[in-house]
């Protein structure tokens, strides 16, 4: 639910001792926009610290969470790659503390520095191999499973995580949530 990449993390902050014009570190506050989905950027940003959700939002203004991001994960990195206007929008849950990178620093480095490379890679690897099985246990289970899988694997989920981001990550309405969990106390 929350994926991070510690190893990814430990790489910059020794690129950042090492290369300290690459990386600008910012704050941002709880609810406070990072990156807006349609927007074109510059730069991408990489978590040093808190927790913060990907999500896209519908013309009718309907929110579904792709992910919660913490320490570690990268985002605004495919559009680095496509080129592209922002794929979806990245919002501070927790205060967070980003690292900014420009895309000519981030090109740069993924040029001439194999192991942020291989990194990189394995960060990428890492997002489309854990959206792909819970896609599919979304749709193929329902949503009493999916809130029993959610309080296996992440126990305190909901102390972190508002109730209206699990629905959104859940795909379903606020008030489904609420009567699932009534259900299964």
């Amino acid at each position: 639910m929350i994926i991070k990449d510690i190893d990814f993390l430990t790489y910059i902050e020794i690129l950042n001792q090492k290369h300290v014009s690459y990386f600008l570190l910012e704050k941002y506050n709880s609810k406070e926009v990072i990156l807006k989905q349609d927007k074109k950027y510059s730069s991408l940003f990489i978590i040093k610290s808190g927790i913060a959700k990907c999500y896209l939002s519908d013309e009718n203004g309907k929110d579904f969470i792709q992910e919660f991001l913490g320490e570690g994960m990268e985002f605004g990195e495919l559009e680095v790659f496509s080129g592209n206007l922002s794929f979806c929008s990245i919002e501070a849950i927790s205060n967070v503390d980003v690292y900014k990178v420009s895309h000519q620093h981030y090109n740069e480095l993924l040029e001439n520095d194999p192991v942020f490379n291989r990194l990189v890679m394995k960060a990428l690897a890492k997002k489309i191999g854990y959206k792909a099985p819970r896609h599919s246990f979304q749709h193929s289970y329902s949503i009493e499973e999916n809130i029993l899988k959610l309080k296996k694997t992440y126990p305190d989920y909901y102390k972190i995580l508002p109730k209206n981001d699990i629905a959104n990550y859940l795909g379903i309405t606020i008030r489904s949530l609420n009567r699932t969990l009534n259900s299964l106390k």
